[in-house]
């Protein structure tokens, strides 16, 4: 195949240009973060509007098949196919592609489409989303006048330059990195399964050929910054004293520093069959009127340093997609390492992490106290809050990651995130919200509604 690549953060007005004028048989798609989501489907309303009629493929960390049937595939008549692996789109490109085999791929995609929107729609049904108000009454409750709150050891940033990335190896999870070459399994108990065995043994013994060479030759370089900051809650915000001054005791804002930054959060409403509260990350710090000092903790790390380079050679010198891909796949899983190392030493310099006596599948299986929640995922799913976070961090200048105008980070092997330190804080899911949520965030953030809804439009228990 002949695959014109357009680049990330290409403008559906181009890619229709471009698929015109170069006489495209498939226009492809691909979505690493949320706001992706909205884009597709901005792009498979003007293929019908235009009167495209070719099929439009859909796949990306952000996309699944049943988002692509909910949200994508009712504004396009013809064929939008999602893929869930780049390595499953040739056979599905040959089949949108081969007069004897379409209509039987086709009509078999869409009556798996037509089962998800049922399915969805039954869910929806039985969904029950409680008010706002009624979420707040029922938030995740703290005895704040006997809960343990430790203190950081120190107030503000450090910075950690060209760590060795033979620090960052044991720290490696490999169950994820199977799944970019789509073979599912928990390592190590995937060499030993039945089907996807062998090739698992096989790409993972390349995986460390290529890993000691990346280490010993420091192909890559790592980076990061972190930190620790007085903060407090006021409702469902989380204000951080940006300068490090500790609040008055009772301040009824929470902050008394030159300089401080709102963090506002989202809040579960969606009530499940046992649901005992109603979490948001502000649950986790203390409130500005406990007459308690708490502080949060951030984060922002990359070992995506050099990896385009290297990866461009691969593919462009050496014509070796494989090992292209391989790389990318490596610096993602030291990215990911890297933020487990680095949350260590944050719990650490913290304290209570002093007390730990954890191996190192205990850390990769996150055994401990403390949570370390990424803007973009399920417990805060707002990517626009990151402008904030690398403010915080100074994360730019220290790192040397940026943001993209999706708020999506370069180098993509990148991490970055809050530090709660809560003893009962844990991960969840905010899942669907109702209007009278989104729209009191709006305020708080004080951005347009229409913006608002544009970037959570994932969660939106209502049609906006």
């Amino acid at each position: 195949f002949d695959v014109i690549d357009l680049g990330v953060m290409t403008s559906c007005e181009k890619i229709l240009e471009t698929a015109k004028r170069e006489g495209a048989d498939i226009i492809g798609l691909s979505g690493l973060i949320t706001p992706s989501l909205d884009e597709m489907t901005h792009v498979a309303k003007e293929m019908q509007r235009q009167g495209f009629t070719v099929p439009l493929l859909i796949g990306g960390a952000t996309t699944s098949a049943k988002h692509t049937a909910v949200k994508i595939a009712q504004h396009y008549e013809q064929p939008v196919v999602h893929v869930v692996d780049a390595s499953l789109s040739v056979p599905a490109v040959e089949s949108l592609l081969d007069p004897t085999r379409k209509a039987e791929f086709v009509a078999k995609t869409k009556a798996g489409q037509e089962r998800d929107r049922s399915n969805y729609a039954a869910m929806q049904a039985n969904r029950t989303l409680v008010p706002y108000a009624t979420a707040l009454e029922r938030r995740f409750k703290t005895d704040w006048a006997t809960v343990r709150i430790d203190t950081p050891s120190f107030l503000g940033t450090r910075v950690l330059n060209d760590v060795p990335l033979s620090d960052l190896v044991p720290f490696i999870d490999w169950s994820p990195f199977f799944q970019t070459w789509e073979l599912r399994g928990k390592y190590p108990k995937i060499f030993e399964d039945p089907v996807v065995g062998k090739e698992a043994r096989k790409v993972f013994d390349d995986a460390q050929a290529l890993l000691h060479r990346i280490v010993d030759e420091k192909l890559l370089t790592a980076r990061g910054v972190y930190g620790f900051w007085p903060a407090a809650t006021v409702g469902d915000d989380i204000v951080v004293n940006v300068d490090g001054s500790l609040r008055e005791p009772n301040s009824a804002h929470g902050v008394s520093g030159l300089h401080s930054l709102r963090f506002p959060m989202l809040r579960q409403q969606w009530e499940r069959p046992g649901q005992q509260d109603f979490r948001s990350l502000a649950d986790y710090i203390a409130p500005a009127d406990s007459g308690r000092q708490d502080y949060l903790g951030a984060f922002a790390v990359t070992t995506g340093i050099g990896c385009d380079e290297l990866a461009n050679k691969f593919q462009n010198e050496l014509h070796d997609d494989y090992l292209s891909i391989m790389t990318k796949a490596l610096a993602d899983r030291l990215a990911e390492a890297f933020a487990e190392y680095l949350h260590r030493q944050a719990r650490l310099d913290w304290g209570y992490g002093q007390e730990e006596a954890l191996s190192t599948d205990d850390l990769i299986e996150e055994k401990y106290r403390g949570i370390r929640p990424a803007h973009g995922y399920p417990a805060c799913p707002d990517h626009t809050e990151k402008t904030k976070l690398f403010e915080l961090l100074d994360a730019t200048n220290q790192t040397g990651i940026v943001l993209t105008e999706s708020f999506a980070m370069h180098p993509a092997a990148s991490v970055s995130g809050l530090y709660f330190a809560h003893p009962e804080s844990r991960y969840f899911t905010v899942d669907k919200i109702t209007k009278d949520q989104v729209e009191d965030y709006a305020k708080r953030k004080g951005m347009p509604l229409a913006e608002v809804e544009r970037w959570l439009s994932p969660n939106l228990g209502y049609d906006s």
